[in-house]
């Protein structure tokens, strides 16, 4: 194993003692042994990682076709991939999904899979991998997007490793004609046992093959070793290269898996809804977001279901609006400042504390919407031309009113309330979607719901006679009132007083408010307006950017 040639003439036909032949023969009798033992895949995995990639494997049309292609050619059937290809995406997916991937010794490795191994090590190793492994590590569909992600510069690895890939394959052939040659030493030196005599003769000729063996072993082995020290350099100076693509991988699968953790999360969509998603599911709910009409805005869209989720942190129960002067009471939280100062005083604390037992302390006076709403928050969406425009930052008066409407239904959520959808234009064209309190929320239906957009003209009456309904209904059914109309819009239109005389009934009968937003159109919330009129609670949106102008109505609502 040495790789020396034996220098040794041949013997001439001469016969030979069984123990001299074996003593020549020995070395080479493990070195088949050897050989079996090494391994094709460079990340140590058990039998269920194995099953995972192989479902993965044959979920993901995405991965056979990468396969197929860095393979050039197509792949041997549902799953069995054979050559360097196949173990590299192998390899990769598993470095990304185990949650404590373990590399193998490259001298555990069979020398046509040490390219791998330097790949796979030096993506392990890159400083951007760790960021990577904290969004897939456990999770099969992250892993293969990794993979997906990284298939440009597999490409380029697999094009600048061509020269060490070649030369690996030639040093893994050498290697197994050594074993080959040496398997020939045990089965002729096995022979020359069966032709031994009594006291351990060989025949000349069954002699001669045992040396004839040992020299075409020596002359294996020596070819495998030069090979060995050809493919070592060709890795060597491959390796700055590859260490470079691996990290540009490393990175941009990084990039990729936390942008799609980062829409999901915008739409709503929890961390174990999507476990327990199959990976098409799953492969299409990403694709749509990516590419649906509201795309562009999901990062809008998830900033303001984080602004509502922090106002529902810090909603009180009696919410202070507008200061419209001082009162008595002890209300500590409204104390004003003098009052405060008295309280950082020794001498007057005992006076302090006598007013605070009485309720004389002097405080703010505010006028304030009460949080009191039970029945259902139902949003009123214009989708009528106009919301087309876009405000500061290239905001859509769409994307802001979907984004908002989108919080409202989290805020429904959080407090066990139904929510619906009401998405309007002209009198002729609503759309209605509903989602009950007491259910998951369908993720395809929410996204139906702010991607519908219908066009035309704008009536008001069509959809708040619709919610006005909605809420009888629920009335009726379940005895819950106190329900909250938001009605988001950038346009005035008229209503008939007789349609106005019924809604005020209806609104007197059921006891729901009524919160106007104007967006993008201050004229639209003129104290003279028909909105105004319509509303308990109406602001103009100006700044589509800032999502904390609607703050507000998560602390009351």
């Amino acid at each position: 194993m040495d790789g020396t040639t034996s220098q040794a003439a041949p013997r001439g036909g001469a016969p030979a003692g069984l123990d001299e032949l074996a003593g020549r023969a020995g070395k080479w009798l493990g070195l088949t042994d050897t050989v079996s033992e090494r391994h094709t895949a460079a990340v140590v995995a058990d039998r269920f990682d194995r099953i995972t990639w192989r479902d993965t494997y044959e979920q993901s049309v995405g991965l056979r076709e990468l396969a197929e292609e860095l393979a050039g050619g197509p792949v041997d059937g549902r799953y069995r991939q054979h050559g360097q290809t196949a173990d590299l995406l192998t390899d990769v997916f598993l470095a990304a999904y185990k949650v404590r991937p373990r590399l193998r010794e490259w001298t555990e490795m069979t020398p046509s899979r040490l390219v791998n191994h330097q790949v796979i090590t030096f993506l392990t190793e890159s400083p951007e991998y760790a960021e990577l492994h904290r969004e897939t590590a456990g999770d099969p569909y992250a892993a293969a997007m990794a993979v997906l992600a990284q298939a440009p510069a597999l490409r380029t690895m697999l094009e600048r490793t061509r020269d060490a890939r070649r030369r690996a394959e030639q040093a893994d052939r050498a290697q197994r004609d050594a074993a080959d040659a040496a398997t020939a030493v045990a089965e002729v030196l096995r022979r020359a046992a069966d032709e031994a005599d009594e006291d351990g003769t060989v025949p000349a000729t069954a002699a001669d093959a045992v040396e004839q063996a040992v020299r075409d072993a020596e002359r294996a082995v020596a070819t495998a070793r030069r090979a060995a020290l050809d493919s070592a350099r060709a890795l060597t100076a491959a390796a700055p290269g590859t260490r470079a693509a691996a990290r540009t991988a490393a990175a941009k699968a990084a990039e990729a898996v936390r942008q799609e953790a980062s829409l999901m999360r915008a739409w709503g969509v929890g961390a174990g809804e999507l476990e327990r998603m199959s990976f098409d599911r799953r492969a299409r709910l990403a694709e749509r977001l990516r590419t649906g009409r509201l795309a562009e805005w999901a990062e809008l869209i998830g900033r303001f279901r984080q602004m509502a989720a922090g106002e529902r942190a810090r909603k009180v129960e009696n919410t202070v609006g507008e200061l419209v002067g001082v009162t008595l009471g002890d209300d500590l939280s409204r104390l004003i400042p003098s009052e405060l100062a008295n309280l950082g005083l020794p001498e007057v604390r005992a006076v302090f504390a006598a007013r605070y037992a009485a309720g004389e302390l002097m405080l703010y006076d505010g006028q304030g919407e009460q949080s009191t709403g039970r029945g259902a928050i139902i949003a009123c969406v214009d989708t009528s031309h106009s919301m087309y425009e876009s405000g500061p930052g290239g905001v859509t008066r769409e994307a802001w009113s979907k984004a908002c409407a989108l919080a409202l239904l989290d805020q429904a959520r959080h407090a066990g309330r139904d929510f619906v959808g009401i998405l309007f234009s002209a009198a002729d064209r609503i759309r209605v979607f509903r989602f009950p309190g007491d259910g998951p929320a369908d993720t395809a239906r929410i996204i139906d719901f702010a991607e519908t957009f219908l066009g035309g003209g704008t009536s008001y009456q069509t959809p708040l006679s619709a919610a006005g309904e909605l809420l009888k209904e629920e009335f009726d059914a379940a005895g819950r009132a106190r329900g909250d109309i938001v009605m988001l819009t950038d346009d005035d239109c008229g209503v008939t007083p007789e349609w106005m005389r019924s809604w005020n009934e209806a609104k007197h009968a059921l006891g729901f408010r009524v919160f106007g937003v104007a967006i993008g159109a201050p004229r639209v919330a003129d104290a003279d307006s028909v909105l105004d009129t319509l509303c308990d609670n109406l602001r103009s949106i100006e700044d589509l950017t800032d999502v904390h102008t609607a703050a507000d109505l998560f602390r009351v609502i």
